[in-house]
């Protein structure tokens, strides 16, 4: 009981804003100006939206998160995969 309730309380915080590398994400860095990015920003952005060009939570994306051993996954990959894989 307790771990379903952790995992909504994830989901509905995820809920508010657009997860980076979704479609919705790449779309509003490419309007932000490049000065307001983070390091991380930077990464997320090449990684997803240019070089791989994967949405993030797509069917592709699932299975190759699947595939990545669970230690070696980010907190907002295993949050995007119980929302868009598992649920």
């Amino acid at each position: 009981m307790k771990r379903l309730l952790i995992i909504s309380s994830i989901l509905a915080l995820a809920a508010c804003s657009a997860e980076p590398g979704s479609e919705q994400w790449c779309e509003a860095k490419q309007e932000q100006p490049k000065s307001e990015w983070t390091a991380s920003d930077a990464g997320t952005y090449a990684k997803n939206c240019i070089i791989d060009g994967m949405e993030v939570g797509s069917e592709k994306w699932c299975e190759d998160l699947a595939g990545k051993p669970k230690g070696e996954w980010t907190a907002n990959e295993a949050s995007t995969y119980a929302k868009h894989c598992v649920m």
